[in-house]
């Protein structure tokens, strides 16, 4: 009995919690209360709005190239010689302005060639001299004889009348007629010596030409061995010393204008198309003209180049041409820049100049003739829209875009000026669904900068 007791009392306590929690349990569940329904009002989402204007824009065509100089010196030798002049500092990347002399061969056996040549000169000058007093001569000696063979013509005729009537011997007549044939023969030998000068003047005349010719072509030797800057110019690579001798055709070093830099950009065809288009001229050239850089106004295109990998550092450009053909490699059209004076405020390092082989980024643009209706592109949502109307509901609307730039686009169709467009990406965007639209005049201030081509 003494083992038993303390097992009946534990089971009785178990039996009495669990009582006690199921009378807990039917009580709750007789008070509890059941759930209210309410209704919770929807709430209207806040979306950014721009209003549609036409906005005066900015066509842009970009494209990338390598500088290289506008002219190229290559230095040739066209005498031979030996260098006798040589500048210390003729060394590749030396900046030299023009007429400076850079190089200078022996000039002796040319400077001899110009004295034979002019000596040769002065002696066919001497004998033309000669010649023009040997004519005068010859023509008052031939005046002489002409007279004298007239009173010995006129004496044969007195001396054959007088033969006639036996008053002279037939031997006096003989002899009259001998010394009159003596005279004529005389006559006629001047007439041929004059015959001859005019002859004999123009060998003499091509014979000065040709000593001329060889003093010309000695002057222009002697002028070749000196190599003076034909222009503002950086050098680049040199291949002669001092005391060489140099062949003729030989290259001595070569040397890239400052002048004048020119970039030829690689552009996509319809990035170009469309630019191009703004810039023709309709009215003033012929349909039947060949000349197509008369058919575009290619000043009124605005070039830039910028150095790539260097915001900021830039140079104002020109366009000069379109290059023909396009780059088969990657069918891009090619469009040639200038800049003028390139290393014009060069500051190394913050500034370089616009150098040989430099990489560059092109910037053509122009004003389209047109304003045009433009959104930020991404508020265009696979070829949609989202519009509000005038009940404040979100409409979505089909639209065809003419094309994109500087993350605008260009809408052609689906949108008229006054159109609220939201600049929010709602999610979701339901047809119809209730909005609080709030216009974004920030933003549109915005789009006027960028239609004009500034930096966002």
């Amino acid at each position: 009995m003494k083992v038993a007791f303390p097992r009946t009392r534990r089971a009785a306590v178990v039996l009495a919690g669990l009582t006690v929690g199921v009378v807990l349990a039917v009580v709750f569940v007789a008070n509890r209360q059941a759930p209210t329904h309410g209704e919770i009002p929807p709430q209207v989402p806040v979306l950014s709005v721009i209003e549609v204007q036409p906005l005066e824009f900015r066509l842009e065509a970009r494209g990338y190239g390598t500088a290289r100089p506008a002219e190229t010196w290559q230095a040739i030798a066209n005498v031979a010689g030996r260098v006798v002049e040589r500048r210390d500092d003729l060394e590749s990347g030396t900046l030299l302005p023009k007429g400076t002399l850079l190089l200078a061969l022996d000039p002796s056996r040319y400077e001899l060639a110009i004295a034979e040549a002019e000596a040769e000169l002065g002696r066919l000058a001497a004998e033309k001299t000669h010649l023009k007093t040997e004519e005068d001569n010859t023509r008052r000696l031939l005046e002489l004889e002409r007279d004298r063979l007239i009173l010995s013509e006129q004496e044969l005729s007195r001396i054959e009348r007088m033969a006639e009537s036996g008053s002279v011997s037939r031997s006096v007549r003989d002899e009259q007629q001998r010394a009159t044939l003596a005279q004529r023969q005389a006559v006629a030998s001047l007439k041929n010596q004059m015959a001859l000068i005019p002859s004999r003047r123009k060998q003499l005349q091509a014979e000065m030409e040709r000593a001329e010719t060889r003093v010309a072509q000695a002057r222009r030797d002697l002028e070749d061995t000196r190599f003076e800057a034909p222009y503002d110019l950086r050098l680049g690579d040199v291949q002669v010393e001092m005391h060489q001798h140099v062949a003729v055709g030989q290259q001595l070093f070569e040397a890239d204008s400052i002048t004048a830099a020119e970039v030829e950009a690689h552009i996509p065809y319809a990035m170009l198309r469309r630019l191009m288009g703004s810039v023709t001229r309709s009215s003033t050239i012929s349909e039947d003209s060949l000349d197509l850089g008369g058919r575009l106004d290619l000043s009124d295109i605005r070039a830039e180049v910028e150095l790539v990998g260097a915001e900021g550092i830039g140079w104002p450009a020109r366009v000069t041409r379109v290059a023909s053909g396009l780059d088969p490699g990657t069918r891009t059209a090619r469009v040639v820049v200038t800049v003028d004076e390139p290393y014009r405020n060069a500051r190394p390092p913050d500034h370089p100049p616009l150098q040989r082989n430099t990489y560059v980024g092109v910037r053509l643009s122009t004003e389209n003739p047109e304003p045009l209706l433009v959104i930020p592109a991404a508020a265009v949502h696979h070829g949609e829209v989202y519009r509000v109307d005038d009940q404040d509901r979100l409409e979505r609307s089909p639209v065809k875009v003419a094309y994109e730039q500087n993350d605008l686009a260009v809408i052609r169709s689906g949108l008229t000026a006054g159109d609220r467009v939201i600049v929010d990406d709602p999610v979701p965007a339901l047809d119809g669904m209730a909005v609080t639209p709030r216009r974004d005049e920030a933003l549109e201030q915005r789009l006027q900068a960028m239609a004009q081509g500034e930096a966002p």
